[in-house]
């Protein structure tokens, strides 16, 4: 019979501890008094003291968070909870599983502490278990995982196709358009290989760091890709006949209308990885061969919101710390989709995030929850666009406002108002470089003289991928691809380039992971007088170079020299400047 854990579930460490008759109260005064001279955490003050013990601590741990404490070492598993689990999803949950009952799918499961308690809550989402929790050591259970998982191969998605394969059921919904009913898509979507299938493909998918997941269906294929450090990989593609499976399941993650194939829908999928938040935004989109489906994978633990981890050089980073301590005026962070402007401006604004700085965002879609900043989500179908969002801000006493991108006339005409106002505006343009968002701005319609009595910096950006540390080597480019870069040999006569051989660690790309080049195109008076009389693109960048610019191309010139990219990463991503 299960231990009644009322008396003790949501009450402080230290009463929990007393009422066990572990310590007393002198003594939990004592550790607390210790508590605001060290910073530590209570229990560990105790276990110093001598007054408890790790188990004492781990017990009392469990009960506060109303959940009961078993010996992994004394358990034995049932054989159906480790085949339901798999080696995949244990090991990136850190989860011990304990007993199932096949008949009602009632999985219990150990996990390390109750901030994994969330672990659970994926556990009924992603596999339609209902799951409950009781807690154990973190070293028992690695040692569970070792013993239960070890020699028995991963679920890899050539073993689940195998298991797919030659289900009648499944493969009857292929190619019958409208005419399958509402109860055979929702009996698809709650299959059980089917949600094994999407939650493996999950967890490769955040394991290999990929932003974006694609599901294509076409007439006689369909194709999964992922998309990894900006660029698109092939995966081995799923049978055909599970498209509409897969992309039910998906909907019903996402909380969408799974009976509505005929319209574009999107949604959003929030979830626990091994104790780390991810979100998965969803678009989905109706093609001639079925519903196209792509998930956006935002993996905060990947995401450095701190200006001093964004990759700005010392020099870039004093010039926008700078910037951004200004108390009005705007200033845009400008590149095409998927170069970085939005972590950019997050790690700005939480340099900022302050308790006297008030910051209010509009955001399309708002992809980070920050703590201390007021964000809006923009919604067309009810017209709440970036403008009226501004609009409304203008009221509610802001020192900081986000606004997620410059779309429209409207939207830039309020946001130089906000800053003529008093506030600090932050914003978006998809433009190629920082001074042609000068042209961008005019051609949307915006007065020069506004420009030039609000604009303080355009900063241009784009990810380029970086060399993969365990396989880097020396090599000596060859004459057209110093071409590419306008480069003789004795331009590069002392600098040594390098290049990713490829590797395990880096899916034999020569790559692993990306990182952030910019210029930073700051307005003074001279630059004002140029965009009053709007001069070319090409005029202002030589002047915005003359007074110490550094272009995206020798910003990426630099990081060839120092070994952390390639000239093709650097040829791709930026232009070469006219003199």
């Amino acid at each position: 019979m299960a231990k009644d854990l009322s008396q003790y579930k949501g009450r402080k460490f230290g009463r929990v501890l007393t009422k066990m008759g572990k310590i007393s109260r002198e003594q939990v005064y004592e550790a607390l008094a210790l508590q605001k001279k060290r910073k530590a955490k209570l229990g560990e003050l105790l276990i110093e003291l001598g007054y408890v013990t790790e188990d004492d601590v781990l017990q009392a741990v469990a009960w506060q968070a109303g959940l009961e404490l078993v010996d992994l070492t004394t358990v034995t598993p049932d054989e159906a909870a480790i085949k339901a689990v798999p080696q995949e999803t244990a090991t990136a949950y850190q989860i011990a599983p304990i007993s199932y009952d096949t008949s009602n799918r009632n999985l219990v499961v150990a996990i390390k502490s109750p901030d994994n308690f969330s672990a659970v809550d994926d556990l009924r989402l992603l596999m339609g278990f209902k799951a409950s929790a009781v807690m154990a050591s973190p070293q028992q259970i690695s040692d569970f995982l070792k013993k239960n998982y070890a020699g028995k191969g991963g679920q890899g998605l050539s073993n689940v196709y195998d298991e797919l394969s030659g289900r009648d059921d499944l493969e009857q919904l292929d190619g019958r358009g409208d005419s399958i009913d509402l109860a055979e898509i929702a009996a698809a979507a709650q299959d059980n290989q089917v949600i094994r299938l999407i939650n493996l493909v999950l967890l490769q998918a955040i394991k290999d760091r990929a932003s974006d997941i694609h599901f294509e269906p076409f007439e006689d294929e369909f194709k999964m890709r992922y998309r990894i450090d900006g660029v698109l990989y092939e995966m081995v593609p799923p049978p055909k006949y599970l498209a509409l499976p897969i992309a039910s399941r998906i909907k019903v993650m996402a909380s969408l209308d799974i009976a509505e194939r005929r319209v574009p829908q999107d949604g959003r999928i929030e979830l626990q990885v091994g104790g780390n938040p991810v979100d998965l935004r969803v678009s989905v989109l109706p093609t001639m061969f079925g519903e196209s489906v792509v998930m956006r994978v935002l993996d905060r633990t990947n995401v450095q919101l701190n200006l001093d981890k964004v990759g700005f050089r010392a020099d870039e980073l004093a010039k926008m710390q700078a910037l951004i301590k200004k108390p009005n005026g705007i200033i845009i962070v400008t590149g095409p989709t998927g170069s970085g402007k939005t972590t950019t401006l997050y790690a700005a604004l939480q340099e900022l995030n302050q308790p006297d700085v008030k910051i209010l965002t509009a955001e399309d879609p708002v992809e980070y929850d920050i703590d201390g900043l007021i964000q809006g989500q923009v919604n067309t179908d009810i017209e709440l666009t970036f403008g009226r969002f501004l609009r409304s801000f203008l009221r509610q006493d802001p020192d900081v406002i986000l606004v997620g991108e410059i779309r429209d006339k409207e939207t830039g005409e309020i946001a130089v108002q906000a800053s003529l106002t008093g506030h600090l505006v932050f914003s978006t343009l998809h433009t190629n470089d920082a001074p042609s968002s000068v042209i961008r701005l005019l051609d949307l319609g915006l007065e020069p003289f506004l420009l030039t009595a609000t604009l303080e910096a355009i900063v241009g950006q784009r990810l380029v991928r970086r060399i993969c540390t365990r396989c880097k080597e020396e090599y000596m480019p060859t004459e057209e691809e110093l071409m590419e870069l306008q480069l003789t040999p004795d331009d590069i006569r002392g600098q040594t380039f390098h290049r990713g051989r490829g590797c395990d660690a880096c899916n034999k790309t020569g790559f692993k992971g990306r990182m952030a080049i910019f210029e930073i195109m700051t307005v003074d008076d001279d630059m004002r007088e140029l965009i009053m009389k709007e001069a070319s693109t090409n005029l202002l960048r030589a002047e915005a170079r003359k007074r110490g610019m550094r272009s995206l191309r020798e910003c990426g010139m630099l990081a060839i020299y120092e070994g952390q990219t390639t000239i093709d990463e650097v040829v791709r991503e930026t232009i070469v400047e006219e003199e």
